[in-house]
């Protein structure tokens, strides 16, 4: 019986991870842990409750929040607080804001710590922006996604289109908005976003879904035949 590995994939906000990953983990039989969905769970708990502005400079009220909120993965499902949230969280409003609540060491604290239980037994597949660098550092199999932020722009305004036909916000504004978020994501004071040193780095502007899925499984079997019992 092969050994089983951890397949950590990083990579700023629109870079295929997500979906890759979730390919990946179905092809090779593993579990896919999509660590941003956390995230966003907590951020659309945050707008919903009109409290984005001062979890930012509430410590009291911010331990509160993030005691108070319970968010789990079941399959391709999202749940917060027992509600399955797995469509809100993908909102345009949900994006924007996200690098925000991510950067709260509360959260990160409470999120890391479930991430790591998560991967215990190996044969995961887990995205993010930490993952090879803080969750899974030892992780047999690092990529680093990354593409242009023109090319992350129009792939995020096709998956918003997706969701509202009427969909009123300018490629511009997302391409900006991406950009953005990189530059909070990458100089955060906690985990910030960052290619582990031992990272495969896939450029992903130009793949499709399926060449990106293909790549990364032929270098995670090599980790597998090689990994010794």
């Amino acid at each position: 019986m092969k050994k089983k590995i951890v397949i950590a994939i990083d990579g700023p906000a629109a870079s295929g991870k997500s979906t890759t990953a979730k390919l990946l983990a179905k092809k090779l039989g593993y579990i896919y842990i999509d660590t941003g969905a956390m995230y966003r769970a907590f951020t659309l708990k945050a707008l919903s409750e009109n409290l984005l502005e001062s979890l930012l400079v509430d410590e009291a009220l911010l331990h509160q929040f993030v005691a108070n909120t319970d968010v789990r993965l079941s399959d391709a499902q999202v749940w917060l607080d027992e509600r399955d949230v797995t469509a809100d969280i993908r909102s345009n409003e949900v994006s924007k804001f996200v690098s925000k609540i991510s950067a709260l060491k509360a959260v990160r604290e409470k999120l890391s710590a479930i991430q790591k239980k998560l991967g215990e037994a190996k044969g995961v597949v887990m995205d993010g922006r930490d993952i090879g660098t803080a969750i899974f550092p030892n992780a047999e199999l690092k990529i680093y996604m990354m593409a242009s932020a023109r090319e992350r722009a129009k792939r995020r305004y096709a998956e918003l289109k997706a969701q509202n036909a009427d969909l009123d916000v300018s490629l511009d504004t997302l391409e900006a908005e991406i950009r953005q978020r990189d530059e909070e994501d990458m100089n955060r004071t906690v985990s910030p976003l960052r290619k582990a040193d031992d990272a495969v780095v896939l450029d992903t502007s130009s793949l499709t879904v399926e060449e990106q899925v293909e790549r990364i499984y032929q270098l995670a079997l090599e980790k597998i035949n090689c990994s010794k019992e």
